[in-house]
């Protein structure tokens, strides 16, 4: 009876890294603490944080399976110590400005998580932006049908909040920690060129925070090169007419915001997303 409740709640590990968030490193361990799922552990690798970050994390000692504070190499390093001390059969990787986006986000995935294994080994629903406020601006994430065609072109799952079964990393080894940006991509490309992955419809995971890489135009920029490097490391040498697109959309974003500055080239970015028919994205409150 045990071994069958334990098939149907399987272990979710949530490894979190932070290097000076204590402004949004709060929200993001109560996002968890507050899970009504409990077959669940937190494990939080700090940079060497000097904000603040360390007393949040004293404080939160007793809900933490494991937690350290020592600078390291970036994030991927980060997420290859919390691997080392994660027990669980799901991996779920956060940073500080990321949180579960519901109460029920795990205990609604768990039954998916408990069939999808072994077919699949990486489960992923929907991740939403949000803004300094809370507010959403936008989600991301699609059916794997869909995503599947496009993504050795270019990154289309949401990193925050995707589950991995364990099986990966043994079957692929770690995070290269040569990638300060696009690793979490480079690691997905191992699995996902030749395996499937399963998508939750109607299921936001997590949210992200704004100030992400992403959203800076000259962290973008870097970010895209990453892509293309971790193509290139998996033998896609040609780089795809959608990748060079985004590319050349980062290219431009950057030279609007050296040309226009912090205050104007956000509208300027929204005013190209609306001449091509989507929503203002970079305005929005």
């Amino acid at each position: 009876m045990g071994d069958h409740l334990t098939a149907q709640r399987p272990l979710v590990s949530v490894v979190v890294s932070v290097l000076n968030g204590a402004k949004t490193l709060q929200r993001c361990l109560d996002s968890i603490a507050r899970q009504t799922y409990p077959a669940r552990e937190l494990i939080v690798i700090d940079g060497g944080s000097t904000d603040g970050t360390q007393e949040i994390l004293q404080r939160k000692a007793a809900e933490l399976a494991y937690w350290i504070s020592e600078p390291d190499r970036g994030i991927y390093h980060a997420w290859n110590k919390g691997l080392a001390h994660a027990r669980g059969e799901w991996i779920c990787f956060l940073g500080a400005d990321d949180y579960l986006w519901a109460p029920d986000t795990l205990e609604r995935l768990a039954p998916v998580l408990a069939r999808a294994y072994p077919p699949v080994r990486v489960v992923y629903g929907q991740a939403a932006l949000v803004n300094e406020q809370g507010g959403e601006m936008q989600r991301v994430g699609e059916g794997w049908s869909h995503a599947s065609k496009r993504f050795t072109e270019i990154m289309c799952l949401p990193h925050t909040g995707l589950m991995q079964h364990r099986t990966l990393f043994e079957a692929h080894g770690t995070f290269d920690e040569s990638f300060r940006v696009g690793g979490d991509y480079e690691m997905l490309l191992r699995e996902l060129r030749t395996r499937e992955a399963l998508f939750v419809p109607g299921l936001v995971v997590a949210g992200m925070g704004y100030n992400g890489v992403s959203t800076n135009p000259a962290g973008s920029l870097r970010l895209m090169r990453e892509f293309r490097q971790a193509q290139v490391k998996h033998g896609l040498d040609r780089p795809s007419w959608r990748w060079r697109l985004a590319f050349w959309k980062a290219h431009l974003r950057v030279w609007l915001w050296r040309s226009l500055g912090d205050r104007f080239a956000p509208y300027a970015f929204d005013a190209l997303r609306v001449l091509s028919g989507k929503k203002p994205y970079w305005t929005r409150q």
